[in-house]
């Protein structure tokens, strides 16, 4: 299994990024995906996930401003990061929980991780 993140970057306080996270491999059941990110000297945490019945969550620090989508088709998930603030600075991580063909429980799998970084 592999998760391939990309669209981070830099931008001005106030502007917007998507970020993009495609799953591929021996894929049975992808049943959740989200975002996470980890700042500088603090811990990774949770942005956003969504699973695959349609609930989403979104951290309160975000709400508002982020939106997580997911194309089934194409294993990837999105974050949609709109009025950015310098506090977002973060590498930000996909994670999904899945099923491989063949396994009989889901595993948490990460990406490599993409900086978003925001400046004032």
């Amino acid at each position: 299994v592999q998760l391939q993140a990309s669209g981070g970057g830099l931008v001005q306080a106030g502007g917007s990024l998507r970020l993009s996270c495609a799953v591929s491999g021996s894929i049975f059941r992808i049943n959740a995906m989200g975002w996470f990110r980890q700042a500088p000297g603090k811990e990774r945490e949770s942005v956003a996930t969504t699973t695959s019945s349609g609930t989403t969550d979104i951290a309160d620090s975000v709400k508002g401003r982020f939106t997580i989508s997911r194309d089934n088709a194409k294993n990837t998930v999105y974050l949609q990061m709109n009025s950015l603030k310098p506090e977002d600075t973060a590498v930000y991580y996909c994670n999904v929980r899945l099923t491989v063909r063949g396994g009989m429980v889901p595993y948490h799998y990460w990406g490599q991780g993409t900086l978003v970084t925001v400046s004032s």
